[in-house]
């Protein structure tokens, strides 16, 4: 068979890579095509666009980019109906998936969506057009189920990806080593995976390099963006970069700083304290305070449903209040209690084995 994706995020990516490894197990003779990265590229999928040349984040930086957007939407539709594929498979990224699917649709083609948009947090109306234009859903945070039932929409539960990537990844003992990194606990540094909120978030996180002379500071970046692109935000600083290895990062961490996203569960699955910050822009950020229905936004509290790591949103992330976190992390008595709350996240999140669940339930659908 045939199988189109389209993932749009560094996560979209590393879960697009797992799902298409399940699937090749199921479908000897499956060929793979579509948006993602290196990832899924590496698994064997004829890369069409990279999705670090349309990642936008925020209002602003959408209807500044909107052209662009809007002629990548283009693009990628023309591209499925020339492939001609049995089924589309869309991860996540809901503001360009919702505009393919309903063209998909009309091509007669299966739509098929794995990662849910997170229309229980915000502009649930669009689980309408779902309905009307995705034949199969694939969900993975364990309330999601029962939003979509409330809306009557069937979905599968599979678990969650995470785990089985954390599961089969092998462990770098020389870590340490390779990095350059001394025997001081190290305070991991996640800003993000766009550009856009890294440029805002680690200038911010860099702040606290004198507060803390026990500790080293380490950054997890991403290669495909450069070591310049770091250097220059970094300006001289005493903090090292580790590229393209944020588990091996995050298994030798003592806390973490992290940007709002996938990175605040992956912290949480590898049993690091952390506090969760985002800042995006004043306009954007009204926007959408406007629109959310959820009181928190980091994947942790949500899956929850209560305040485990705290979160340092808008105008409460700032110097003062980033140390004050960061020290409460590194008691022993706060650290005992997330500790205890991360093994009760693991356990809502459900068994290993979420990519091959959800390759099983696609074959299955698809024949």
């Amino acid at each position: 068979m045939k199988y189109y994706l389209v993932a749009g995020e560094a996560s979209g990516d590393l879960h697009g890579a797992n799902l298409i490894k399940a699937l090749k197990e199921k479908d000897a003779h499956a060929s793979f095509r579509g948006w993602g990265g290196e990832k899924m590229e590496a698994r064997g999928m004829e890369l069409v666009k990279h999705y670090r040349d349309h990642a936008y984040m925020g209002f602003v930086d959408v209807l500044k980019n909107l052209p662009t957007i809007l002629k990548n939407i283009r693009n990628c539709k023309e591209d499925i109906e020339s492939w001609l594929p049995d089924a589309v498979i869309l991860i996540d990224y809901p503001g360009f998936n919702l505009r393919v699917a309903p063209f998909v649709k009309k091509l007669g083609i299966k739509v098929i969506w794995y990662i849910s948009p997170q229309v229980w947090a915000w502009k649930a109306s669009r689980v309408k057009k779902i309905k009307k234009f995705v034949d199969h859903m694939l969900v993975i945070l364990p309330f999601e189920k029962d939003f979509y039932r409330k809306k009557d929409y069937a979905v599968d539960f599979v678990g969650h990806p995470l785990l089985d990537a954390i599961e089969s990844r092998v462990s770098n003992q020389g870590f340490r080593e390779a990095n350059r990194l001394d025997n001081r606990p190290i305070i991991t540094l996640l800003p993000g995976s766009r550009k856009q909120e890294i440029k805002v978030m680690l200038p911010q996180f860099t702040t606290l390099l004198e507060e803390f002379p026990g500790y080293q500071f380490v950054v997890g970046s991403l290669g495909h963006l450069g070591p310049e692109f770091y250097s220059k935000l970094l300006k001289g600083a005493d903090v090292r970069l580790v590229v393209d290895q944020t588990y091996d990062l995050l298994e030798n961490a003592h806390a973490a700083l992290v940007t709002s996203g996938t990175a605040t569960l992956e912290t949480a699955l590898f049993n690091v304290p952390e506090v969760v910050c985002y800042r995006g822009h004043t306009i954007s950020y009204y926007f959408v305070r406007r629109l959310v229905k959820v009181k928190y936004i980091s994947l942790v509290n949500l899956i929850m449903g209560r305040e485990v790591v705290k979160e340092l949103i808008q105008f409460d992330m700032k110097p003062e209040n980033l140390k004050k976190e960061l020290e409460l992390l590194l008691d022993a008595d706060k650290r005992a209690t997330m500790f205890a709350d991360y093994l009760e996240l693991k356990q809502k999140l459900g068994d290993i084995g979420a990519s091959q669940r959800a390759a099983t339930l696609i074959w299955q659908y698809l024949n």
